[in-house]
């Protein structure tokens, strides 16, 4: 006997908890992200410059695979049009001059 699929699969939806350490839940400042990828993934550095001292410290790394970031990009550009609804129009800030990074 074949198995059919449920029809009520679709309609059920399962929840998860998610969890949220203090650390994670404080957050961080960045002022600078890098983006890097291979045909696999990309990963995102999140950077604290301090360009008067000559130094910077990388603040999250996330690694994502091609298709969860085309989703993300997704969830930025709505959310940005949200935005831009309740509060108007963002000016995008004018880019920093480039800084050559050296990895310690």
């Amino acid at each position: 006997m074949q198995n059919q699929p449920n029809p009520n699969a679709q309609q059920q939806t399962r929840q998860i908890q998610i969890k949220v350490t203090d650390e994670i839940m404080r957050g961080v400042y960045a002022n600078a992200m890098s983006v890097v990828h291979s045909k696999e993934e990309f990963t995102l550095d999140f950077m604290n410059i301090y360009p008067h001292q000559g130094a910077g410290i990388v603040t999250g790394r996330i690694i994502i695979s091609p298709g969860h970031m085309k989703r993300i990009i997704s969830a930025l550009q709505d959310n940005i049009k949200k935005y831009e609804n309740q509060f108007g129009k963002i000016e995008e800030a004018q880019a920093p001059e480039p800084i050559g990074f050296k990895t310690v």
